[in-house]
C-alpha cells in the first residue's frame, strides 16, 4: 500500500474511517471547515506529492457544502502534486436531474460530473447510480459498486421463504431483477405515476403475484419515503403478508421517518453511504456497512487490479 493517501470531508467522516481500518492505513490528515461567511477551507496537513489519493465524501445533507468541499480537496490535492485523485462518493446527489425531461430545465448530474472533473479528478469510485448513463457524463473512468451483495447477503441469511421481491416502481425494474435472481426469488412491479416536481408518487397497481407471500421492496434510494410508503400499501392490499424494504442509500428527508414509522413495514435495510443520526433510526432499521467493500474497490484500484473481482 506505498503511497496510498485517503482522506475525507465533512459528509461522512464515520464511514470513511472504517474504510481505513479495513485497508490497514491511517486516515489523511487535513482541515475542513466553513468560515462564518460560509466559505469554505481546506488545508491538507501531509505530504501527498506522488501519492494515489482517494478522497472520500457522499453527497448528503447538507448536500451542496458536500459538494463544495469535495471540489476544493481535489484542487488543493492537484495543487500539491498528489499523482492520482479519485474522487469516492458513495452517494451521487442530483442522480434524478439526469435528463431534459421538461422545457427549461437543467441536467445537473452533467454539470456535477464536469466540475468533479475540472475540479482535478482522474477517476470516480461510487454506488448505485440512480441511472446508469451518469456514468457517461464523465470523460474519466467511473467504477459503480453496488450494495446488492450485501442485501443479498443480509435477506438470505435470514432463512425468508415464499417471498417476492418487488421493484418500487418500472424504473427500477431491471436492478430489481438482479436481486431477485440473486435470492432466486420472483419479481414484482408496482405501478406508479409521479405527480409534479415536488416528490408526491401515486402507485396505482402491482404486477405480479405477492398474495400470501412475504414482500422485499426494493429501490436505489429512500428520500421523502413516499414510493416506498405507496409501494407498502399497494402490495398489503394485493395480499402480501409481511413487508420489508431495502435502499442503497437512506436520505430520510421531510416527513420520510413520519412515514416509515406510521407504515406496516416488518423491517427497513439501507447502508451506511449516508450518515443516519440517532434522530432518523426507528427500532425496526437495519444499518449494512459498505466499508469493507469500499476498501476493497480502492485496494484494486490502487494496485490496478479488476473492481469486477468484488462481485464474482
Amino acid at each position: 500500500m506505498n503511497k496510498l493517501s485517503v482522506f475525507t470531508g465533512n459528509a461522512n467522516p464515520v464511514l470513511a474511517a472504517a474504510i481505513c481500518r479495513h485497508l490497514g492505513i491511517e486516515l489523511g490528515k487535513a482541515e475542513v471547515f466553513q468560515f462564518s461567511n460560509e466559505n469554505i477551507f481546506v488545508k491538507i496537513n501531509e505530504n501527498v506529492r506522488g501519492n494515489d489519493v482517494f478522497v472520500i465524501q457522499p453527497f448528503s445533507s447538507p448536500v451542496n457544502r458536500s459538494i463544495m468541499e469535495l471540489l476544493i480537496m481535489i484542487d488543493a490535492l492537484k495543487r500539491a502534486s498528489a499523482q492520482r485523485i479519485t474522487a469516492v462518493i458513495p452517494y451521487y446527489a442530483y442522480g434524478r436531474t439526469d435528463k431534459k425531461d421538461q422545457p427549461r430545465v437543467p441536467i445537473t448530474a452533467r454539470l456535477l460530473a464536469d466540475c468533479i472533473t475540472v475540479a482535478g479528478a482522474h477517476r470516480v469510485l461510487t454506488m448505485d447510480l440512480h441511472a446508469g448513463q451518469i456514468q457517461g457524463f464523465f470523460n474519466i473512468p467511473v467504477d459503480e459498486l453496488t450494495a446488492q451483495t450485501l442485501q443479498a447477503r443480509y435477506f438470505r441469511d435470514k432463512g425468508l421463504e415464499n417471498f417476492t421481491v418487488v421493484s418500487a416502481d418500472e424504473g427500477f425494474a431491471k436492478k430489481a431483477r438482479q436481486l431477485a435472481d440473486r435470492l432466486n426469488a420472483p419479481l414484482a412491479i408496482v405501478e406508479k405515476r409521479r405527480l409534479g416536481n415536488d416528490g408526491v408518487t401515486e402507485a396505482k397497481n402491482v404486477i405480479g403475484n405477492v398474495e400470501g407471500r412475504h414482500a422485499l421492496i426494493v429501490d436505489e434510494e429512500i428520500d421523502t419515503a413516499s414510493s416506498i410508503t405507496q409501494a407498502v400499501r399497494v402490495v398489503r392490499e394485493h395480499g402480501a403478508r409481511e413487508v420489508y424494504c431495502c435502499a442503497s442509500h437512506g436520505v430520510f428527508s421531510g416527513p420520510a421517518i413520519e412515514r416509515l414509522r406510521e407504515a406496516e413495514i416488518k423491517e427497513i435495510v439501507v447502508t451506511d453511504t449516508i450518515p443516519l443520526p440517532e434522530e432518523k433510526r426507528l427500532p425496526n432499521m437495519t444499518i449494512l456497512s459498505v466499508a469493507e467493500l469500499f476498501a476493497g474497490a480502492i485496494s484494486r484500484i490502487h494496485e490496478n487490479r479488476s473492481v469486477t473481482e468484488l462481485f464474482q
